[in-house]
């Protein structure tokens, strides 16, 4: 495995504690034998962890992200905990917060949300559901893996990998700092995968271990040479890195309309949960 150098200059360390243990033991264990709402707000707070974002605040319930409005994911609210506050009073709280940074307000929903009448009651208001995603699972258990070679993995991140994902992806290099920040911040173990050829990195992805569980993220192949197997090149590898750091579960979430990210996934024994999707506010207040 090729060493690069840090942008960052540490690399993300796994929090070893035994209560934080005992809880991840737990979180694989539902993952795997639950269904319904205790799965969904698992897998949110799991996938919270591994895609933190650069301020958080908790109110009565809801967990608000704030991250320069990098990601919808990383700028939302999460209302996954019971609340107590009068609903009006909440939403007109988070579009105040939102709109002092000079963000939309945005929520991320699944169908647990609480309260249980959230969408219908911000349908009302306006909000435009968008970006309905699909939150996929795969035991890694009885899957042989291997990290294939030309498949080059670090815990570190470079400003290679930064500049290879903002050209493959189009997304704004204006977030380039917001995304560095991210991708460095917490106490995960993360993965950044990559193929080069000629000097130029063609595919890259991001994965990030709590314990026995593993997220897949950004996977993404140059425009020019989709539809080489590429991606299930890095997807194949990340799993193979974190099974045998011990992983056992591994999730993903893929929009509904990625036909060809949904049947490569389908083809490696993904297995859809849940949908989440989002109601955004395009009318800053």
């Amino acid at each position: 495995m090729r060493q690069r150098k840090s942008t960052s200059g540490v690399a993300a360390q796994t929090n070893n504690s035994p209560t934080a243990i005992d809880n991840f033991h737990a979180s694989a264990i539902i993952l795997q034998i639950q269904p319904g709402i205790i799965l969904i707000r698992k897998i949110e707070e799991i996938s919270m962890n591994a895609w933190p974002a650069l301020q958080t605040v908790l109110y009565d319930g809801w967990v608000l992200r704030y991250a320069d409005g990098y990601t919808r994911r990383a700028n939302s609210v999460n209302p996954i905990y019971s609340s107590s506050v009068d609903l009006n009073t909440k939403i007109e709280y988070c579009e105040k917060s939102y709109a002092r940074r000079g963000l939309r307000t945005i929520f991320k929903m699944t169908d647990e949300v609480c309260p249980s009448d959230l969408d219908r009651v911000l349908q009302d208001k306006g909000y435009i559901r968008e970006a309905e995603t699909s939150v996929q699972i795969l035991r890694l258990n009885s899957i042989n893996l291997n990290v294939h070679s030309g498949v080059e993995m670090d815990g570190t991140l470079d400003d290679s990998w930064l500049d290879a994902f903002f050209r493959m992806s189009g997304a704004d290099v204006k977030y380039r700092n917001t995304l560095s920040s991210i991708l460095t911040r917490g106490p995960m173990e993360r993965c950044l995968a990559q193929i080069e050829r000629s000097g130029k990195i063609i595919a890259c992805g991001v994965g990030v271990r709590e314990d026995t569980t593993v997220g897949l993220f950004d996977i993404i192949v140059d425009q020019q040479l989709r539809g080489m197997g590429l991606g299930r090149l890095i997807t194949e590898s990340m799993l193979a890195w974190a099974k045998k750091a011990g992983a056992e579960t591994s999730y993903l979430q893929v929009m509904v309309d990625n036909r060809q990210a949904l049947a490569l996934y389908e083809k490696l024994g993904f297995r859809e949960e849940y949908r989440y999707w989002y109601r955004v506010n395009h009318c800053r207040r």
